[in-house]
């Protein structure tokens, strides 16, 4: 273990959102401008005002075909959102080239398991209707209603044995570890859409002072379950839909006329690895996790889709993650903000851009992938990280969605196609419902810089 602080890079990606699993269909999703928000197919979802989300094709994804044979009955305690962050790690240690557990149960890991961490993010997991109904629907008294004492003695039975741990936040991490055999620092960490942000920062700090060289981090959740799907509305941030929208024009985040966010899927799980432990097995770097910052927001509206008036966390998580990576604001290429859509969210954002980016905040280039991808929880961040990574190795911006000339008063946020782009560095930040902050600057790796 060293006391000295190491550098920590990305070495795998592993995103999963309604462009299929893995980087490469996202890549591709998001440099053809292209957007997988749709009529929901699981359900009839037309009594809520908006229908639509960003699914997984139902043929896409299968985590049974993602996790060792001898691991696939533990598939049938799974919520959406442990499959999905199940599938990321799958996904990413196989793109970092790890040999682990589920990859090899006779090799050698590729790194010690108890150097290997695992900090992943989640959110509140909504139970099954279904599931959940039939154990209401004999816990009612004569006049029809819910009755606790019924539900006590005769509701809770009809629920099958195992089923609270198809719902427990922590049971994505919990199946990570044990699939990978990680027996390094590990934690969950419920903090809506600031979840992975936090989440790889902690793995972060982890590898830097030495407690481990590689961590599986980032988070995953899936909102599109009716009951996921009405807390969001009642907290009045999904879009309100009209027969003949355009679902691939809802999202609209930054313009005057924005009218709310649509959920999405989705998540990812990435590989940060300490450099010298990189280097030592000989894979190249990705994209250098450079800073990190973390703040907490005053929300007057107690619930965090508002913050204050004159709340600066937002900025202060900003400046720390630019103090941290040791940059300025000057030294920043392009931003990737959460960018959801919701006029109240969206104008957080853009405080906060204004005020730490002042005259430069017109001219950087915004990236967005909630049009694309839907808003996808405490996945969002994870996502946000795996695209901005990419965007650094290819050198390259990826289109942005929207209506043809609308404004996006005082940034570079409209309709764009994809194009090439000198990245040195990226900021990315999430600002959250709850009112938790988290931003990371995401630098190119240079081999040649680390010799120098």
């Amino acid at each position: 273990m060293t006391t000295q602080r190491r550098r920590v890079v990305i070495t795998g990606l592993g995103p999963i959102c309604t462009f299929g699993i893995g980087i490469k269909p996202m890549w591709e999703g998001m440099v053809a401008g292209a957007s997988g928000i749709r009529p929901i197919e699981s359900y009839d979802a037309s009594a809520f005002d908006c229908p639509l989300a960003a699914q997984l094709a139902a043929d896409d994804f299968d985590v049974r075909k993602l996790v060792p044979k001898t691991y696939r009955k533990a598939t049938k305690v799974m919520a959406r959102d442990i499959a999905l962050a199940v599938g990321g790690a799958a996904m990413a240690v196989e793109d970092a080239g790890l040999v682990t557990r589920a990859t090899d149960p006779d090799g050698e890991p590729t790194i010690p398991p108890s150097r290997t961490g695992c900090h992943i993010g989640a959110g509140l997991i909504a139970a099954d209707v279904n599931e959940l109904s039939l154990a209401v629907s004999t816990s009612v008294d004569e006049d029809g209603e819910f009755d606790l004492s019924k539900w006590g003695d005769s509701g809770m039975g009809n629920l099958t044995p195992l089923w609270l741990l198809k719902y427990l936040p922590n049971m994505l991490a919990c199946h990570v570890t044990i699939i990978h055999d990680c027996q390094g620092p590990s934690n969950t960490i419920t903090c809506a859409e600031a979840s992975s942000g936090l989440s790889i920062g902690e793995s972060m700090r982890v590898i830097s002072r030495g407690h481990a060289d590689v961590c599986l981090s980032g988070g995953a959740e899936c909102k599109l379950d009716p009951m996921g799907v009405l807390r969001q509305q009642f907290a009045g941030r999904l879009a309100t839909v009209r027969d003949g929208d355009d679902p691939t024009r809802v999202v609209r985040p930054f313009m005057e006329d924005a009218g709310g966010s649509v959920l999405g899927e989705g998540g990812g799980i990435l590989v940060l690895e300490a450099l010298e432990s990189a280097r030592s097995r000989g894979v190249a770097p990705i994209a250098e996790i450079a800073g990190f910052g973390a703040s907490q927001a005053a929300c007057p509206d107690t619930v965090g889709l508002v913050y204050a008036d004159d709340d600066r966390s937002v900025q202060a998580a900003i400046t720390c993650a630019l103090a941290s990576a040791d940059c300025s604001p000057e030294d920043i290429d392009a931003i990737l903000p959460l960018g959801s859509g919701i006029p109240v969210r969206d104008a957080i954002d853009r405080r906060a851009i204004q005020d730490v980016f002042g005259d430069r905040a017109s001219e950087l280039p915004l990236i967005t992938c909630v049009p694309n991808i839907g808003l996808c929880g405490a996945g969002s961040g994870a996502l946000a990280t795996a695209l901005a990574a990419e965007c650094l190795r290819r050198q390259m911006l990826p289109a942005r969605i929207g209506e043809e000339g609308a404004e996006t008063p005082g940034l570079d946020a409209g309709p764009i196609e994809a194009r090439s782009a000198e990245l040195r560095s990226i900021l990315v930040f999430t600002t959250s419902m709850g009112g938790q902050n988290t931003a990371l600057v995401l630098r190119r790796f240079d081999e040649e810089e680390v010799d120098g």
